[in-house]
Order: structure tokens, then sequence, then C-alpha cells
């Protein structure tokens, strides 16, 4: 039987990638982290265009991080961190106050979301305002949603 020295080179160096490959990602393997003393609560919130949450145009979206530290890409992450903490959470609450904002009746929907993890547990949440100016109202301007 002939051998064919490209063959084999190929195959040799083949086989030294393929090995090469899967023993240098094991090696170098990050250390595992203790584990957090806090509950993960990392949300991505959204405004957006239109009636229907999965297919109005979203506008704006920020992320927004509370434990252990407030953070994420929203412009004020701890003033949102604190409103959402004295709600625990619960994104309706945030709009039970009375609004004193005069708004025209324009039909111009706009839809407010949060996906992600409060305390932990998973949360989703989304409402549909009439306009922007309604939304803010019922917001009570709040720094959730102010981005």
């Amino acid at each position: 039987m002939p051998r064919n020295p490209h063959a084999i080179f190929a195959t040799v160096t083949a086989s030294t990638l393929l090995l090469g490959g899967f023993a240098a990602p094991a090696a170098q393997a990050a250390p595992v982290k203790a584990e957090s003393l806090y509950a993960p609560s990392a949300l991505v919130l959204t405004v957006a265009r239109g009636e229907d949450p999965l297919t109005a145009t979203v506008e704006r979206a920020v992320t927004l991080t509370c434990a252990p530290t407030a953070e994420g890409t929203h412009p004020t992450p701890a003033a949102a961190c604190k409103e959402l903490a004295e709600v625990q959470g619960k994104f309706a609450e945030l709009t039970a106050g009375p609004s004193n904002r005069t708004c025209t009746r324009q039909w111009d929907p706009v839809v407010v979301t949060a996906h992600g993890v409060w305390q932990g547990k998973p949360v989703q949440f989304s409402t549909t305002y009439g306009n922007a100016c309604e939304m803010a109202g019922n917001m009570n301007d709040n720094a959730v949603f102010s981005f």
C-alpha cells in the first residue's frame, strides 16, 4: 500500500490542531467564582412606538442592574433601582399615583417594556399608553422609564 506523505502530514497536523484546540481552553479555564450574596437584578427596559409590545418599533432601550450595585446603560441607575425597590419590583405599581399632567387626546401609542430578573425572579412587564405625554403623566416622571 503506497503511503502519501502529504496525507500523513495533513492528518498529523489536523489531529494536533484538533486536540490542541480542545486542550487549551480546558487548561486556561477561569476559576469558579463564589456565589454572590445578592439575588440578581438585571433588566432590559424599552420604550417603543406602537400598540403591541411584540410588534412595536423600539426607539430607546437601556440595561439596568441593581444588585449588588446600581449600574448599566440607564442614565440614572441608582434612582431607578431605588424606585423599583420601593415597589418591590412591581412595575405596575410605578403608575399607581394620579397624574397632574394635561395631555392631548392624540392617538400615538407608546409601549414600555421590562424584561429580565428582579431579585432572582423573572420579570416580564409591558403596558401601552395613548401617547408619550400620557406615558410620562402616568409614570409620574419616575426615573425607571426616563431615558
